[in-house]
């Protein structure tokens, strides 16, 4: 069973979480804290993130903290964050893509796609290629992507990315989720190719006690917790995330997820296949080229 008290010591380490001012991702940023990482939270706003570090500073931890905002719906924040960030930093250990949405009422990002899988795919997708020079330049440097258990039913339908057809909550959930693994196998794939030494990985944290559930109705909210059997707490969801930012025995194009699936402690996943399709993860990336303007990894000759 594998705890953060597994984690050795992250001195020296610099980590962003995005989404780290609650749930799982707030549980990230203080484990990692207290590891001795210099951590950057970057939220949507100023306020979120100096309230999470404020919380995190009450408890022990040698690390530092950094306050950054980051709206991952409007593609200019995305790239002002970066942007700022590469201008404190010449390193950059572990990008941790973990903010997200689910089943908000219908809603276009800044840039016209549905809100989901414009935040919790396009919005990272984007935000890695702005940081990844920096990754690439950092020994050992890894970027970890959050999936949820949703991508197993998750499909792309490329003709209703902006919601031109209809507007489903969860199917647009697992959508998104589903494009969050192709993403992080697909840089694994290219990161492969070009030669670097960045590892992507992916993980899904389990069923968690989060604010991730604010927009969905009380009934529902019931009845998913009657078919999975109730939720974790977020530390214990936050353990697959941490295990693919720090543990040595990661390599890249691995998955983790709770030992049971729904609830549990981090282990090695096996990646169904639906998520291992070369041509599906093609035809992503090159949309989210298009949709973004980012194009990496580069070879370097």
């Amino acid at each position: 069973m594998w705890t953060k008290d597994n984690i050795e010591d992250q001195t020296g380490k610099t980590i962003i979480v995005t989404g780290a001012n609650t749930g799982i991702g707030y549980e990230t940023a203080l484990v990692l804290y207290e590891k001795g990482a210099h951590v950057v939270l970057a939220c949507r706003s100023q306020k979120n993130a100096e309230h999470a570090i404020t919380r995190i500073k009450q408890h022990k931890g040698n690390g530092s903290l950094e306050p950054g905002i980051l709206d991952l719906s409007d593609l200019t924040s995305v790239k002002k964050f970066a942007g700022t960030f590469i201008q404190k930093h010449q390193q950059l250990h572990v990008l941790i893509n973990n903010a997200g949405v689910a089943v908000p009422p219908a809603t276009l990002t800044t840039e016209g796609y549905e809100l989901q899988f414009g935040v919790n795919f396009l919005g990272h997708f984007a935000l890695t290629g702005h940081l990844y020079p920096l990754l690439r330049a950092t020994a050992g440097a890894r970027v970890v992507t959050l999936s949820s258990m949703g991508y197993l039913s998750g499909a792309i339908d490329f003709e209703n990315l902006r919601s031109e057809i209809s507007y489903n909550p969860i199917r647009e959930y697992r959508r998104s989720k589903l494009a969050n693994i192709l993403f992080s196998v697909e840089l694994h794939r290219r990161i492969t190719a070009t030669g670097d030494k960045v590892l992507s990985v992916a993980t899904q944290p389990g069923a968690n006690n989060t604010e991730l559930v604010r927009h969905m109705s009380e009934e529902a909210a019931a009845e998913g917790i009657k078919q999975i059997g109730g939720y974790m707490e977020p530390w214990q969801g936050a353990l697959s995330s941490l295990y693919a930012a720090v543990s040595p025995d990661v390599a890249g194009g691995d998955f983790y997820e709770p030992d049971a699936g729904y609830r549990g402690y981090p282990v090695k996943s096996t990646i169904e296949p639906k998520a291992m399709d070369e041509e599906l993860a093609r035809q992503l990336w090159q949309m989210a080229e298009q949709a973004t303007g980012m194009q990496y990894p580069i070879k370097m000759f």
